[in-house]
């Protein structure tokens, strides 16, 4: 639709597209990101509603009226009234999409409208609330794509190619950035479960699939279960597209740490090619043993950390480093015992100087025997600690498991 035109004329054009059943275009013309927007003739009536009523069939008059009034309230910068006619507008989309038995030509129309609620939300969450109230109206926009999700999840009369089940993912990929963004991310488990037992869920574009499965991946990173963080987000990764540079990014920003806690680290040449080079650091700090140097890393890049909301994630990289470091002294005890019978045994406080020099601060026999106790409980080392002796006595075969093992769990 043109920048030019007159109300008339664009009714007339969006009732065509909506009889001839054209679900990408009407789309288009009901998009706040649309060029039509900047059209002042559109949306400068001050009835808008007696235009349009009786010009159009129903309920696409509604759509049409809630649509411009939020327009109207964009122009004035009334982000909060946006807000409230595009809920309208979705509200209105739901009825339609409920009138539409056993096709699915409309679900191009509740993507965009669907987004443009959260867009709109986002805008008007950011200008209007406090810190007490901050996240409430992205979480009443919540509800209203949930009500498009029902009718999609509800229609088992259609085909699989008219089938509204169809959307259901796109549905939930924004309700899932908005969860996160409000850090309500309990609330996508029942989404998840929706989503794992669909019967489409290998046919959604792939587009889809790689931010459903980010947003999964993260979820799975914050509940402790790695290894299929790092299934779900290496899946993202790969099969993003090649030129996405920017969310190929966003994807390692956590597939990373999940990899380096399953004792994966990453490359240099990845991590200069996305501009993650605090990550390098950090991995050169954690094969050493380096514990000062871990701390250096994060008061370094702070701010990177917090943001991205994998701050105590990396916290839990000292896990790692504590394990190398006790290999590398059970290596050189085993380098310099003469008694080779007796070199799983080594004494407390030869770990205990390790982790001193290497930037563990002033600990002390009792935390380093906490320490080794850790790693024994998470089956990061096979071994036990010996009280009477003071010695942390290691399993002969295998002492240090490779982190990827399934036996090893690290909370």
């Amino acid at each position: 639709m043109s920048v030019t035109g007159t109300l008339n004329q664009y009714i007339q054009f969006v009732e065509r597209m909506y009889r001839t059943s054209q679900g990408n275009i009407l789309s288009r013309l009901l998009s706040l990101r649309d060029e039509h927007v900047l059209n002042r003739n559109l949306s400068g009536s001050s009835d808008i509603a007696s235009l349009v009523e009786g010009n159009c069939v129903s309920p696409l008059d509604e759509i049409i009226i809630t649509h411009m009034l939020c327009v109207k309230a964009l122009h004035a910068k009334n982000y909060v009234e946006a807000y409230n006619r595009q809920s309208e507008c979705v509200a209105c989309v739901v009825k339609l999409l409920q009138s539409q038995k056993e096709v699915n030509w409309g679900l191009p129309l509740m993507y965009t409208v669907c987004l443009d609620l959260r867009l709109v939300a986002q805008k008007a969450d950011a200008v209007s609330s406090t810190p007490q109230t901050r996240g409430k109206i992205l979480e009443k926009a919540a509800e209203s794509l949930l009500a498009c999700f029902r009718v999609c999840a509800a229609d088992n009369r259609a085909s699989d190619a008219d089938t509204k089940k169809l959307g259901m993912l796109n549905l939930v990929n924004q309700l899932l950035k908005i969860y996160f963004r409000i850090d309500k991310i309990q609330l996508c488990k029942p989404l998840i479960r929706a989503i794992d037992s669909s019967p489409y869920k290998d046919q959604f574009p792939i587009a889809q699939q790689v931010t459903y499965r980010y947003f999964v991946g993260r979820k799975a990173m914050f509940d402790s279960d790695y290894r299929s963080a790092d299934e779900f987000l290496s899946f993202a990764f790969e099969r993003c597209h090649k030129d996405s540079i920017k969310n190929k990014q966003l994807i390692l920003t956590y597939l990373v740490p999940v990899k380096m806690l399953l004792g994966l680290m990453p490359t240099r040449h990845v991590l200069e090619k996305y501009n993650l080079m605090a990550f390098w650091q950090l991995a050169c700090a954690v094969k050493e043993g380096n514990l000062g140097g871990i701390d250096q890393v994060m008061d370094e890049h702070d701010s990177f950390f917090k943001n991205a909301g994998i701050y105590l994630i990396v916290e839990k990289l000292k896990i790692i480093a504590h394990r190398n470091l006790f290999r590398k002294v059970c290596i050189n005890e085993r380098q310099i015992q003469e008694d080779q019978s007796k070199a799983h045994q080594i004494d407390i406080k030869k770990f205990q100087a390790a982790l001193q020099m290497m930037g563990g601060g002033d600990v002390d026999a009792d935390d380093t025997q906490c320490i080794a106790a850790h790693l024994i409980y998470h089956n990061i080392i096979k071994g036990y600690i010996s009280y009477q002796h003071q010695m942390l006595v290691v399993s002969k075969k295998n002492a240090f498991p490779p982190l990827s093992s399934s036996d090893i769990t690290i909370v």
